[in-house]
């Protein structure tokens, strides 16, 4: 009897181990995730992890390791197996397509298909966040020049002082394009790396006009005014995690980040940015509490 049931013991440890290695191989292997170098990609990275953590996975943060194509090869590499991208990064900084694209489903499409093609990465589900560029004056401006669209701002430009990012000298759907498709040659450029320094200059009139995102959370809390993109230079950016083949392939980790995503649009993220930039709450803290009132962690 003894021995029966040694024998029956094993073949049950045995059937289940072999159950485990053959349906989630991907389970047993720590789950790195990155993120690129602001405050929104650190929240969102922290919402990721916490999730899985809830959901049974071992996690091993990233965050912070620099801009798009940084965080890009990092992914390519195996160094990271999934972070929150911007479909409209995707298409311009990555795909660097020379096409304008303003329909949210056909660029998601487009850069789902050129990332399975040429990295092997897949985009999954997007968010609720469409964290598109933002041009961004104060109202006594808006009201000086009667700004409401980049039309009109393309008309002024030469006397007003545009105050932007890094990145956004070089893309298509930045100064370039402000020229090519709105005629916007402004009278002065100054460069900030940090998105907080073109906010405060903007405040404080040492630029008339800067560069933001729909998610920032100084536009509503300086009542500053967004103008309208009537022309559609803008693509969409809407969020979503990129993520390696054996991510893609893991049902639960999949179905882990996609419940994140869908509690997620522009006006929970700009509440959450606050958080941390204004209250100074570390951006772990921030996930985890908006999570468990969500009810989606423990």
């Amino acid at each position: 009897m003894t021995f029966v049931n040694t024998r029956f013991a094993r073949t049950l440890f045995a059937a289940a181990a072999l159950l485990v290695a053959g349906v989630s191989g991907a389970y047993a292997q720590t789950i790195k995730i990155g993120s690129k170098n602001f405050t929104e990609q650190f929240i969102v990275a922290e919402l990721y992890a916490a999730a899985l953590e809830n959901a049974g996975f071992k996690v091993e943060r990233k965050i912070n390791l620099g801009g798009t194509l940084v965080a890009h090869e990092a992914l390519k590499s195996g160094a990271i197996d999934l972070y929150p991208e911007y479909t409209g990064t995707g298409f311009n900084a990555v795909m660097k397509a020379t096409t304008t694209e303003t329909d949210p489903e056909k660029v998601r499409q487009l850069v789902k298909d050129f990332y399975e093609k040429e990295f092997k990465l897949t985009w999954l589900k997007p968010s609720n966040i469409n964290n598109g560029y933002a041009i961004v004056v104060r109202p006594d401006t808006a009201k000086e020049y009667n700004l409401k669209t980049l039309t009109d701002l393309g008309k002024v430009a030469n006397k007003l002082s545009l105050g932007a990012g890094t990145e956004f000298v070089d893309r298509r759907d930045g100064i370039a394009g402000l020229k090519e498709v709105y005629g916007a040659e402004f009278k002065e450029f100054k460069q900030f790396a940090a998105l907080r320094l073109r906010y405060e200059a903007l405040a404080q009139k040492q630029v008339d006009i800067a560069n933001g995102f729909s998610t920032d959370w100084q536009i509503a809390a300086e009542k500053f005014i967004a103008l309208d993109d009537d022309k559609g230079l803008f693509p969409p950016y809407f969020l979503a995690p990129v993520v390696r083949p054996e991510i893609a392939g893991n049902a639960k980790i999949v179905e882990a980040l996609e419940k994140v995503g869908a509690l997620l649009d522009n006006q929970t993220m700009q509440e959450l940015n606050r958080q941390v930039e204004v209250d100074k709450k570390e951006p772990r803290t921030v996930a985890a509490n908006f999570l468990k009132a969500k009810g989606l962690v423990r």
